[in-house]
C-alpha cells in the first residue's frame, strides 16, 4: 500500500512476510462469495427480510412486460433456467400479467416496462436512482408492489443492458459463473435461495464501452466453431454475446481474418442487436465494412487517391446494411490487409477521407454525423499522423493503442480540453507480428494489466476499453479481471490483485482450494511473461550461472505437481473445468520448458562427447511427444467440446511468423560416446539470506549485489508523491512505482524529494555499475522519455532516460528487446569511495516508471536471462531461494 508519511524506516523483512501471511489468511471472507466484484446478496440461508427466490420446493415466478426489450426477455429465460440449474426448480415466467402470490420476482426497464414505471410512479420504486443512468440496474426487495402480491423482488435497468446485467448479476449472486458454458465451470446445487433485504446496485460503469475483439482466430476457433457449428456464425455468437453480458461488458469486434460478421450470416447483427451487444469493426475496417468484404466485392485497389469513388459506395453500402443497429463505426483507413498507407498519402488526404466518411454516415442514418457513435484508432503510424497535427471532430472517440504487448503508447494530456467523444483504449492479449507472434495460451499476468489500465482510467480514457483475446480461450481469467476493472476500477487496488484472483477461482471452483489456484494461476502467468512460450528455445536461460535453467523447470514441475494434487481433490464435475482453466495451461507450460532444458543440456553434453547426449536426446523427443499428448487431452475434455481449440502451433518458430506445423528442436546424437556425464560449471546463485534487520541491507557477494525493487531500507515521500508496492509484478518477486501517476515530474531530484534507499556493503572500494530492472512502460506522455534517477550515498543524482533510442517499432531493436524479453535494463557508472556499508538511492523523476530490482556490480555479470538472484541479507537467516523471487 502507498507509503503516506515522509520519511519511513522499512521494517524488517521478517515483519513484512507475516503481515503478508495475515493478508492471505483474511482473504477467504472475499473467496467465499460468487462474484468477482460487488457484495454477497443471496445466500442458502434465510435471513431477517431476505426474500424466498427459491425455498421449500418452490421457486418465485418471474414476470415481465409483454412490451420489455427482446434481449431482456431473453436474459429473463436465462434466468429462469439459471435457476433451475442452481436448484432443480422451474420457475415460471410468464409476460401477459402479473401472477399473483405471496412472493414473486418483477423485472423491467425504466421507461419500457409498464410495471416499472408504475412502481415509480407509485413511490414503490426510486426512479431517481436509474433515471438517465447508463446501465445501471437495482435489485430490490419491495413489499405489496400490487394487489395480489405480497412482496416482490425488483430487478429494474435505466435502460436494455442496465436490466440485462441486473437480471446476470442475480445469477451470478446464485452461484452461476459466467463461464459455465465456455469453460463448463459447474454450478453447485443448492436447496434454497435467499436474497437479502434492501437494495442492490453497481451503479454505473466507470467506462462506458467495454468489449473484447476476436482476432487471429485462425487456426483454433475457426476450425473449432466449423466443426461445431458450421461456420463463425450466429450459433456461435450466441454463446459469445451471452458470456460478454454475464460478464457486464457491452462491446464486440467479431472475428475478421477471411471472417465477415454482417456478410457471412445475416443473422449475426440481428441478434447481435436483440442481445444488447454494441457492435465495432476493428481498426482498419470503416463504416461496418470487415476487410475480408473487399477482398469479395470491392473493385479496383484500396487506393483513395485512385479509386475514391468506389470507396465510397462500398462504405455507404455497410452503412445502409446498418439501419438503426447500435454501432461505434471505426473511421479513417489504412492500407489493404491492415498495413500502413504508402508514404505518399498525406494528413490533408486523411483527414478528406474521414469527412467524406462523416458525410456518408449522416446522408444514411439521416441525421448529424455526431450523433453516430465513431472512433478513430491511433494504431502504430497512425498515432504519428496525429501527433504531426492530424485531427479528427470532436465528437469522435480517439482509439489510443498499446505496443501490441500491452505497454500504452500514449495517454491524453493532463488539463486539456476534455473532447466529447473521450478518449479509448486498444489493448493485447494476443497478438500476430513482430518480435514474435503470441496466441498459444494466457501471458498476461493481472499486475501488468491493472498497473496499465489504472494509467489509463486515471489519465481519462475511460470512453472504449476493447482487448484483442484471440481466439477467447484460453483467456478466461484475464478477460474477466479487464472486464470488472473497467466497471469500477476505484473497486480493485494495486495489493487487491491477488485477492480477485482468489475470488475468481472460488466463483469458479469453490472455497476449499480457491487461494492454492489462484496462487497457481498467477505464477504461471508471472512465469509465462518472462518469456512468452513461442520466443523460448534452449538458449533462454543460463546453463552455465545461477542454476538458473534448472531453477525455471523445478519451479514449473512444482506448480505442476500442486495443480495436479488438487485435480485429485476436487469434485469429478469440476474437472473439466480445472483442466481448461488451470491444469492445461500449466501441464503445456511445464513440459515446454523442460523440452528446451533438455534440449540445452543435449547439446551441452553433445559438445563435451558425454556418454548422456544419446539419453537426453531420447528424453526430448519424448517430452516433445508429450507436447501432442496434453493438446490431444485438452480436445478430448467435455467429451470433445474444444477440439481444435489448441491447433495453435507454438514449437518451431525462426522469425515472427508462426511455423506452420510445430517442429522438434534439433537434438544431437553421438556414435561413440565414452565419457563419463559431469555437472555443468556453474557460477551458484548467492546463498538465501534470512530477513535483513531494519536498515542492515543486503552485502555483496560475488561481485555484485542484487535487491529486489520492493526491499528497501527506507521510502522518503514529499507532498502528494508516495511510493506503491505492486505485489507480483514482473519477471520476479514484484515493483515498486510512484503514487499518484499523474503527479508532475520532479523538475531536479535530490535532498528530500521522494525516493527509495537502499543500504549494501560492498567489499571493495572502486568503480561500480548500477543496473535498473524496469517494466518496459513506454512513454504515454510522448515527451521527452520517462525519467528516473539513481545516487550512491551523497553524490548529485544521475538522471536516466528509459527511451532513449527506443521506439515501438518494428524494427527498432531496443523496443525488440524490451518486450521479448519482459525488461529494461538501463545502467549508470559510479564510484565508491570506500569499502563498506552505503546507500543507494532511486529518486522519483517521472510517473509511471515501475521498478522491479536493483543490482550493483564491480564489474560484468555472469551471462543469464533473469539476472543474478536476490543477494544475501546483512543479518542472516533461512529463506529458500527461488526465481519466483528472483
Amino acid at each position: 500500500m502507498p507509503i503516506s508519511h515522509s520519511h519511513s524506516t522499512r521494517p524488517a523483512l521478517l515483519a513484512r512476510w507475516l503481515c503478508a501471511l495475515l493478508l492471505l489468511a483474511c482473504a477467504p471472507s472475499w473467496a467465499d462469495t460468487p462474484s468477482s466484484l460487488g457484495d454477497t446478496y443471496i445466500s442458502a440461508k434465510k435471513s431477517k427480510g431476505s426474500f424466498a427466490l427459491a425455498a421449500s420446493g418452490k421457486a418465485a415466478p418471474l414476470y415481465a412486460s409483454a412490451s420489455e426489450w427482446p434481449g431482456v426477455l431473453r436474459a429473463a429465460k436465462d434466468l429462469q433456467a439459471d435457476i433451475n440449474r442452481v436448484t432443480k426448480l422451474q420457475p415460471t415466467l410468464t409476460t401477459d400479467q402479473a401472477p399473483k402470490g405471496k412472493e414473486v420476482v418483477l423485472i423491467g426497464t425504466l421507461g419500457k416496462s409498464p410495471l416499472i414505471d408504475g412502481l415509480v410512479k407509485a413511490g414503490k420504486l426510486n426512479g431517481a436512482a436509474l433515471a438517465g443512468k447508463w446501465e445501471a440496474f437495482v435489485v430490490q426487495t419491495i413489499e405489496k408492489p400490487m394487489p395480489g402480491i405480497d412482496r416482490a423482488l425488483v430487478i429494474a435497468g435505466s435502460d436494455k443492458r442496465g436490466t440485462i446485467y441486473g437480471i446476470y448479476d442475480v445469477s451470478q449472486q446464485m452461484g452461476v459463473s459466467p463461464w459455465y458454458w465456455w469453460a463448463d465451470v459447474p454450478t453447485k446445487e443448492q436447496k434454497a435461495l435467499y436474497v437479502a433485504a434492501g437494495g442492490h446496485s453497481q451503479g454505473e460503469p466507470a467506462v462506458k464501452y467495454r468489449g473484447i475483439f476476436i482476432n487471429d482466430e485462425a487456426p483454433a476457433l475457426q476450425n473449432w466453431s466449423k466443426e461445431k457449428f458450421g461456420g463463425v456464425n450466429s450459433k456461435m455468437y450466441a454463446h459469445m454475446f451471452e458470456l460478454i453480458l454475464r460478464l457486464k461488458g457491452n462491446y464486440l469486434w467479431p472475428a475478421m481474418w477471411g471472417n465477415a460478421f454482417n456478410d457471412d450470416d445475416k443473422q449475426n447483427p440481428v441478434l447481435a442487436d436483440e442481445y444488447g451487444i454494441v457492435m465495432g469493426t476493428s481498426h482498419h475496417e470503416p463504416l461496418t465494412r470487415a476487410h475480408d468484404e473487399w477482398r469479395r466485392y470491392g473493385k479496383g485497389p484500396w487506393n483513395y487517391q485512385t479509386n475514391a469513388g468506389t470507396l465510397q459506395e462500398f462504405w455507404r453500402g455497410g452503412m445502409q446494411r446498418m439501419g438503426t443497429r447500435e454501432n461505434i463505426l471505426s473511421i479513417g483507413m489504412r492500407g489493404d490487409g491492415d498495413e500502413p498507407m504508402s508514404e505518399e498519402n498525406n494528413i490533408a488526404l486523411l483527414e478528406r477521407i474521414v469527412a467524406d466518411q462523416r458525410k456518408i454516415i449522416a446522408e444514411t442514418t439521416g441525421k448529424p454525423a455526431e450523433q453516430t457513435p465513431q472512433l478513430w484508432a491511433l494504431y502504430k503510424e497512425v498515432q504519428d499522423y496525429y501527433d504531426r497535427g492530424m485531427r479528427v471532430p470532436d465528437d469522435v472517440t480517439l482509439l489510443l493503442c498499446d505496443d501490441n504487448w500491452g505497454n500504452l503508447r500514449k495517454l491524453p494530456k493532463l488539463g486539456e480540453k476534455p473532447r466529447n467523444g473521450g478518449y479509448g483504449i486498444y489493448y493485447h492479449f494476443d497478438y500476430v507480428g513482430g518480435p514474435r507472434n503470441y496466441k498459444w495460451l494466457n501471458t498476461n499476468p493481472l499486475p501488468r494489466i491493472w498497473e496499465q489500465m489504472h494509467l489509463a482510467h486515471e489519465y481519462g480514457a475511460n470512453q472504449i476499453w476493447i482487448v484483442n483475446v484471440g481466439d477467447l480461450k484460453p483467456m478466461e481469467l484475464p478477460i474477466s479481471f479487464f472486464l470488472d476493472y473497467a466497471w469500477n476500477p476505484n473497486r480493485i487496488k494495486a495489493t487487491d490483485v491477488a485477492a480477485y484472483t482468489q475470488r475468481w477461482a472460488a466463483q469458479q471452483f469453490g472455497p476449499s482450494h480457491a487461494a492454492d489456484i489462484a496462487d497457481i494461476l498467477a505464477k504461471y502467468a508471472k512465469y509465462n511473461a518472462r518469456r512468452k512460450p513461442e520466443l523460448l528455445d534452449q538458449n533462454t536461460y543460463s546453463l552455465a550461472n545461477f542454476r538458473e535453467f534448472e531453477t525455471v523447470v523445478a519451479d514449473y514441475n512444482q506448480l505442476l505437481t500442486r495443480a495436479e494434487a488438487i485435480n485429485q481433490k476436487i469434485p469429478a464435475a469440476s474437472r473439466d473445468a480445472y483442466y481448461e482453466l488451470v491444469l492445461h495451461p500449466v501441464q503445456a507450460c511445464a513440459n515446454l520448458n523442460e523440452l528446451y532444458y533438455t534440449v540445452a543440456l543435449n547439446r551441452e553434453a553433445a559438445q563435451k562427447g558425454l556418454s548422456s547426449t544419446n539419453a537426453l536426446a531420447e528424453k526430448a523427443k519424448a517430452l516433445y511427444a508429450k507436447d501432442g499428448e496434453i493438446t490431444r487431452r485438452y480436445h478430448a475434455v467435455a467429451g470433445g467440446k474444444w477440439n481444435h481449440m489448441m491447433d495453435q502451433t507454438h514449437i518451431g518458430y525462426t522469425y515472427w511468423q508462426q511455423p506452420e506445423a510445430n517442429k522438434m528442436p534439433e537434438v544431437k546424437t553421438l556414435a561413440n560416446a565414452t565419457s563419463q556425464p559431469t555437472p555443468t560449471a556453474s557460477v551458484a546463485a548467492p546463498k538465501a539470506g534470512g530477513a535483513a534487520a531494519a536498515g542492515a541491507g543486503f552485502q555483496e557477494s560475488n561481485g555484485y549485489v542484487s535487491i529486489e525493487a520492493e526491499h528497501y531500507t527506507k521510502a522518503v515521500t514529499t507532498g502528494p508523491v508516495t511510493w506503491q508496492h505492486l505485489p507480483d509484478f514482473g519477471r520476479t518477486l514484484g515493483a515498486v512505482t510512484s503514487f499518484p501517476v499523474t503527479a508532475a515530474p520532479q523538475a531536479t531530484p535530490g535532498g528530500q524529494s521522494p525516493h527509495l534507499e537502499y543500504t549494501i556493503t560492498m567489499q571493495q572500494a572502486g568503480p561500480v555499475t548500477v543496473r535498473a530492472y524496469l517494466a518496459p512502460t513506454l512513454d504515454f506522455t510522448n515527451d521527452q522519455g520517462l525519467r528516473y534517477a539513481v545516487s550512491i550515498d551523497d553524490e548529485t543524482p544521475q538522471v536516466i532516460n528509459l527511451h532513449t533510442g527506443l521506439k515501438p517499432d518494428n524494427g527498432n531493436r531496443p523496443w525488440e528487446q524490451a518486450v521479448a524479453e519482459s525488461i529494461l535494463i538501463k545502467t549508470s557508472q559510479h564510484n565508491l569511495a570506500t569499502a563498506g556499508t552505503h546507500t543507494l538511492k532511486f529518486w522519483r523523476v517521472d510517473p509511471g516508471v515501475v521498478l522491479e530490482r536493483l543490482v550493483v556490480s564491480h564489474g560484468e555479470l555472469p551471462a543469464s536471462y533473469l539476472g543474478p538472484p536476490e543477494s544475501p541479507a546483512a543479518v542472516s537467516g533461512s529463506t529458500k531461494g527461488s526465481v519466483g523471487r528472483r
